[in-house]
């Protein structure tokens, strides 16, 4: 289903795209400023890089603090393809993130929707907004097509 967030999320299926060419689950992020410019944009670097933090959403957020020369990212929006962690949940409050737009839920670590909300929990001093399930089916085709692939005898350890 188009609406406003599939050109936003095209961006991010890019970043998934480029994640997955060096090896990387294929999870991709974008940050809009309050205007909708993005600010950063990134994917999975953790087969890359060798960090355990280097999820999609992580880099997105160090990346635009860079740019803006703040942590606070209020009023902005990070749109990722796949349901963030609780690693990544908790990264967004922290940033006082605005807004969170996401693809396909994720039923096996989901930290928003599927398993916790942890940022929209009332006992933290900040909630996002969330929109959820945009692109859905484009964003799980990316990964099931990733996995599918990992278990015809695609590379080891991912």
């Amino acid at each position: 289903m188009a609406n406003q967030w599939s050109p936003p999320m095209q961006l991010a299926l890019e970043q998934a795209r480029l994640a997955e060419s060096h090896g990387d689950v294929p999870i991709g992020a974008v940050l809009l400023d309050p205007a909708g410019a993005v600010v950063a944009a990134a994917g999975n670097e953790r087969e890359l890089t060798g960090d355990p933090t280097a999820h999609a959403e992580i880099l997105a957020l160090r990346r635009a603090a860079a740019v803006t020369g703040s942590w606070r990212l209020d009023d902005h929006t990070l749109v990722v393809t796949l349901e963030p962690c609780t690693m990544c949940a908790g990264a967004l409050v922290l940033a006082r993130v605005g807004t969170l737009v996401f693809g396909a839920y994720d039923p096996k670590a989901g930290a928003v929707a599927s398993l916790w909300d942890v940022v929209r929990d009332p006992r933290l001093n900040h909630r996002v907004t969330v929109v959820g399930g945009i692109e859905e089916e484009a964003c799980g085709a990316v990964l099931r097509r990733f996995f599918g692939a990992r278990r015809d005898g695609g590379p080891a350890g991912l």
